[in-house]
């Protein structure tokens, strides 16, 4: 039991509750240190994905919680999480956003389901006249705004400050963010594609265009698993050329976007196994084999945000507190902090798990994870990551801790209460 007595209890949940503790507030300190830390970078990634989290199972308070399809009911994370562009360490979140959808229209009085249904396509085509503001996809383009104002804020000139490169997956590919691309300096885009473009001065589409020309190499990747298909090293056939955007006419003050298209195709896939088919568009330059296949391994680091969001999920529970909607807000400004540190801490373990703890804990970290540990265990002359990590999982229980450098993955590793670490408190699920 962490908390002492029902006052402490009382005091957490007020807090939580309170309106000043609001989730921007609270992840804005982590993301100025992001950007600090990473400004004497000449290149970083800025990797984007949204993610749905679920409390259908709340019932006393589902009033607090909104839609998000399929059923569910909650939350919708957007995040931005900084990796290095050489070896696809994370290096922190840069931005993140959280807001959940308005519920749907129910039936009115006097209304038939069949008016129903009319004022609800009314709706709908209403909502595709929209300005792109008031979109939900306006997320991909305020990532890009965000991102830079950090930098405006750190640094008065371009010097000091990064090229970023943000990577999206095929919901990223709206035609603003190539605008934004191309307005904001120092800036650029790798977005998988998920529409067959037309292109400017021709009458042929983007995937009939790219899979004409000629293979320029072939490149072999190694594939995570997802639900969808199993772990696995997939060779891919790499096309490469330039390709001129048609622009849509709501954005009727560009010209056409001149960008470059990486096309991969998976050769000899597993039997029932979907081949794998990349339409990557690129703002940056891709003249020779070496740089298409950086462009490739530059979106396979997508998968780092991935990771984050199943540490945050699986590992840090986020899903499974019984709280009212705001204050659920306010506890994932802490738990998407703590799954950031622990996405960090468990790559630079397996590529560098002697170097400094303080590359990843602060002081008072430190001294609290001495005094938690056994005296037959401490070594103030040897606090590297790998120690520090051992003496993490040594406060969630894990026995194992004397095999050298353990390649435990960052969803296990929240899971052993490194919570308790930043935020005591959190390591129990308030009840309702």
């Amino acid at each position: 039991m962490v908390f002492k007595s029902a006052s402490d209890l009382k005091r957490a949940y007020e807090f939580l509750a309170n309106p000043k503790t609001k989730f921007e507030k609270l992840i804005e300190p982590h993301s100025q240190q992001t950007v600090k830390e990473i400004s004497g970078l000449p290149v970083v990634l800025a990797v984007g994905d949204t993610t749905y989290l679920d409390y259908k199972k709340i019932v006393a308070k589902r009033e607090d919680y909104e839609p998000i399809g399929n059923g569910g009911n909650g939350l919708i994370l957007h995040t931005t999480l900084a990796v290095d562009p050489d070896f696809g360490q994370p290096l922190g979140l840069l931005w993140e956003k959280l807001w959940h959808r308005e519920k749907p229209s129910q039936l009115q009085e006097g209304e038939t389901v069949q008016q129903k249904k009319q004022r609800l396509k009314q709706s709908r085509q209403l909502r595709r006249k929209r300005p792109i503001e008031e979109k939900e996809s306006y997320q991909w383009v305020e990532a890009f705004q965000q991102v830079d104002e950090h930098f405006r804020q750190k640094e008065t000139s371009l010097e000091g400050r990064p090229k970023v490169i943000h990577v999206f997956d095929r919901e990223g590919d709206i035609s603003e963010v190539f605008e934004q691309a191309c307005q904001i300096k120092n800036t650029g885009v790798v977005v998988r594609a998920a529409h067959n473009r037309s292109l400017q001065d021709s009458n042929q589409h983007l995937w009939e265009y790219v899979a004409a020309q000629r293979v320029q190499f072939v490149l072999e990747v190694t594939l995570p698993e997802t639900k969808k298909r199993s772990a696995r090293i997939a060779t891919l056939e790499v096309r490469f050329c330039r390709v001129k955007l048609q622009v849509p006419s709501r954005l009727k003050n560009n010209d056409d976007f001149k960008v470059y298209a990486v096309y991969a195709q998976e050769i000899n896939p597993p039997e029932q196994e979907e081949p794998v088919e990349w339409m990557l568009l690129t703002t940056e330059s891709v003249t020779t084999h070496q740089e298409a296949a950086q462009i490739l391994r530059w979106y396979t680091y997508r998968w780092r945000v991935e990771e984050y969001h199943k540490i945050l999920k699986s590992g840090c529970k986020a899903e499974s507190y019984r709280l009212g909607g705001e204050s659920m807000a306010t506890l994932l400004g802490f738990l998407t902090v703590i799954a950031s540190h622990l996405l960090r801490m468990t790559y630079l373990h397996r590529n560098s798990p002697d170097s400094p703890a303080v590359l990843v804990l602060t002081p008072v970290q430190i001294d609290v994870l001495l005094a938690l540990t056994p005296a037959q265990l401490k070594n103030p002359g040897n606090l590297t990551i790998d120690w520090a990590l051992r003496a993490i999982a040594r406060l969630g229980g894990y026995a194992r801790t004397s095999a050298k450098n353990c390649n435990w993955h960052p969803s296990v590793m929240a899971r052993m209460v490194a919570t308790r670490v930043s935020m005591p408190w959190l390591a129990v699920t308030p009840k309702s």
